[in-house]
């Protein structure tokens, strides 16, 4: 097959700082979780069909903790729910969909050093452990939920860091069959956004990696094969998050990277599964996680990064993808690990949460222009 290559480009965007950071509000009174979490991930989701967004955290990075909910009463206020079983794990990634077709929203919860499991939820809220994805212990950094086949079904992805990532597809009860690897068998792939990058109707994989790998884009064959398309990156960029989002108003989906050892870049698509540049925004912030929304509801994606040990960033879109303004989010230092955004208090404007690692959680809510 033929293999693209990238086109890196060594300037930044023009960037400017702001005094907008009112517009997020935190106080002590937003924060979630204990000081002894060591939260990897979070989602927002209406965990018991209220028409509200709760949230899970994914805990344990490193250290087995229990994974918890917090229950959303309707304003963007937040009480303690109650774990979401008893098992402990050291996990990395909860993400919420209907697995089974009932109709209210079940999760998977990806750990390092312990199966991945599936936990269904009863209609109220409540989850139970049901079973397992595979009977496979792997190092699992991501896990998500995407319709890999076009059947229907929500299908999970796994990213494993030092074995072969797999995806599992769901019969349509919420089993799971035989894993499917995808990129390398000894890579030290981070996390993973999937969408048709070439028009061709079949969704593709975008691997960030890390250890010295470059990032992979992942062309689906039609069989359920994912064949190397190019790769991007340095290799020291040591990219932890990715995302896949339209920044510039093209209709075609661009590649956005949270990195640790170089700034965060965007890779503007051609939207024949290659890209024309890269970009970098931000400094070297050691980048974690990001995520993509219109913040300032102006009609263009804006990014939201989360960092260690240095304040979390929202960028706002500018000029279609060639100017931003950073928004720093107060002077909250803390090892934040994971992200999510959603409008908790229904007032139209999206909100952020936090993640963070020995440190307590946190909510941003966002009170739109000021």
């Amino acid at each position: 097959m033929r293999i693209y290559c990238l086109l890196f480009v060594l300037w930044g965007f023009p960037l400017e700082t702001s005094a907008q950071e009112s517009r997020f509000l935190s106080t002590d009174r937003h924060i979630l979780g204990s000081e002894g979490d060591l939260t990897a991930s979070l989602t927002f989701f209406d965990a018991d069909g209220d028409g509200d967004l709760d949230v899970v955290f994914a805990n344990g990075r490193h250290w087995a903790q229990v994974n918890e909910i917090y229950l959303n009463n309707g304003i963007g206020q937040f009480t303690y729910g109650y774990p979401v079983g008893p098992e402990k794990a050291t996990s990395y990634a909860a993400p919420a969909g209907d697995l089974d077709g009932d109709g209210d929203l079940d999760l998977v919860i990806g750990n390092d050093r312990a199966e991945n499991w599936v936990y269904l939820n009863d209609g109220t809220g409540r989850f139970e452990i049901a079973w397992t994805v595979s009977s496979e212990i792997e190092p699992t950094r991501s896990a998500q939920l995407y319709d890999i086949n076009s059947d229907g079904n929500l299908d999970v992805l796994v990213t494993n860091r030092g074995v072969a990532n797999g995806f599992y597809l769901n019969d349509g009860t919420g089993h799971f069959g035989e894993k499917h690897a995808f990129g390398d068998p000894m890579g030290s792939t981070i996390a993973v956004a999937a969408a048709d990058l070439n028009g061709d109707g079949r969704t593709d994989l975008v691997l960030a990696n890390r250890d010295g790998q470059a990032n992979k884009i992942l062309l689906n064959d039609g069989n359920l094969d994912f064949v190397e398309g190019s790769s991007f990156g340095t290799g020291t960029d040591e990219t932890r998050g990715v995302a896949l989002a339209d920044l510039n108003n093209d209709r075609q989906l661009d590649i956005i990277t949270a990195n640790i050892g170089e700034p965060n870049s965007v890779h503007f698509g051609l939207g024949d599964g290659t890209f024309q540049e890269s970009v970098a925004f931000g400094g070297v912030e050691a980048t974690y996680a990001l995520a993509i929304a219109d913040m300032d509801q102006d009609g263009d994606l804006d990014i939201v990064v989360a960092n260690v040990n240095s304040a979390n960033s929202v960028y706002l879109n500018s000029d279609e993808g060639t100017r931003w303004t950073e928004v720093k989010l107060g002077n909250f230092n803390a090892t934040t690990y994971g992200l999510d955004i959603g409008d908790l208090n229904h007032d139209g404007y999206p909100d952020l949460g936090f993640g963070n690692s020995n440190s307590f959680n946190r909510i941003f809510y966002n009170t739109g222009p000021r």
